[in-house]
């Protein structure tokens, strides 16, 4: 099997999840980490007999990788990214791709230029009761997508934010449940309703007064499809409560997932403790499935790790995409899209209007 050279940006909490993949996976060998603080970086790479850098352009002269996975924070992910993409360097970046549409924007082009592949991470794609809800929509199952909902009830407490210091900034996280916790819904939403025309939205601090950015946003889609959708994604339940992603068709049938029960899982601090599931299943004809897709979906989760696993199975469909010469699992572009979402309902807040798509780089 072709064997990559790999290395991480970013040791951190989730760097820990992307080092343990990287060195468990046939496809790679990981050669290097970076991060701004050498003695982190030397810890980290201790681990798994890595290289340590504290600089990326250092790290890529004298390792040379192949594939590069980029876990700093959100407003820190462009400038690593560009480089190694500008040296012929694979990226697999972290959700989100950016906080800001600008930096996607110099991110996609250095890859174009590069000709380098640029992925994004969204492994809740990989959930089974995902995969079984997209199927179903793919099959016209339920008709035509025509109602789609994410709802987000989850919390953090002072006590995460106080546990790395860039969190809760605008500067420095780059925004709060829009850009940290939502990505992955907001990916799941939008790749199952299809391309978006327009979004009104609003954000506000409900009881977080310790931190700049917001804990909660509520917001409107209407899809090109004709389609409509709505957001109400919350870290302002405590204990938290569940996040789902819904869709209705146009025959009356319904599917939907529970991503994740009560507060979703904090990666270096918390695991994921309850299986993602279906929730709803209406199809005509299957609707006597559900019982048996949650007991799938319970047994298979009792024999995995899988705060661990998903990532791993994304990691791995990235350096395939790299061995094979193919589109990655998310490609740069549909990180994009996200990007677009959570920017568009930044902008609806500020101006009281709905924004259309898509959506330009201020």
């Amino acid at each position: 099997m072709t064997q990559l050279r790999t290395a991480i940006v970013g040791c951190g909490k989730v760097g820990q999840l992307h080092a343990n993949a990287l060195a468990s996976l046939p496809q790679s060998e990981l050669v290097a980490v970076c991060d701004n603080q050498l003695s982190r970086a030397e810890s980290f790479g201790s681990e798994y007999g890595a290289l340590a850098f504290a600089s990326v352009d250092e790290m890529i002269n004298k390792a040379k990788p192949d594939a590069l996975m980029i876990c700093t924070p959100h407003p820190l992910h462009e400038e690593p990214t560009v480089a190694a993409l500008k040296r012929g360097v694979h990226v697999l970046v972290e959700k989100p791709l950016a906080s800001t549409l600008d930096a996607c924007d110099r991110m996609i082009h250095a890859a174009d230029k590069g000709n380098s592949k640029l992925g994004v991470v969204s492994q809740r794609r990989l959930f089974e009761p995902v995969q079984r809800m997209k199927a179903a929509i793919d099959a016209g199952k339920i008709g035509s997508p025509v109602l789609g909902t994410f709802s987000m009830f989850s919390w953090r407490d002072e006590a995460y934010y106080k546990s790395d210091p860039w969190r809760g900034q605008w500067k420095t996280e780059g925004g709060g449940v829009l850009v940290n916790q939502s990505p992955h819904q907001l990916d799941l939403l939008q790749w199952m309703m299809g391309d978006i025309a327009e979004v009104s939205g609003y954000w506000g601090n409900l009881n977080h007064p310790y931190i700049e950015v917001e804990d909660t946003a509520v917001a409107v889609i209407r899809f090109q499809s004709g389609g409509l959708g709505n957001i109400v994604t919350s870290l302002s339940q405590n204990p938290g409560i569940y996040t789902k992603v819904h869709v209705h068709g146009s025959n009356g049938a319904s599917v939907g997932v529970q991503t994740d029960t009560g507060a979703s899982f904090v990666a270096g601090m918390s695991k994921i403790a309850d299986p993602p599931l279906n929730d709803v299943w209406t199809i005509p004809g299957e609707e006597h499935l559900l019982e048996q897709f949650i007991a799938e979906d319970r047994a298979r989760f009792g024999s995995l790790d899988a705060t661990q696993h998903y990532h791993t199975l994304q990691i791995a469909d990235f350096l395939d995409a790299v061995i094979q010469d193919r589109a990655p699992m998310v490609t740069g572009r549909e990180g994009r899209t996200v990007v677009e979402i959570f920017t568009a309902i930044y902008r609806s807040n500020e101006t009281r209007r709905p924004v259309e798509f898509p959506i330009a780089a201020d």
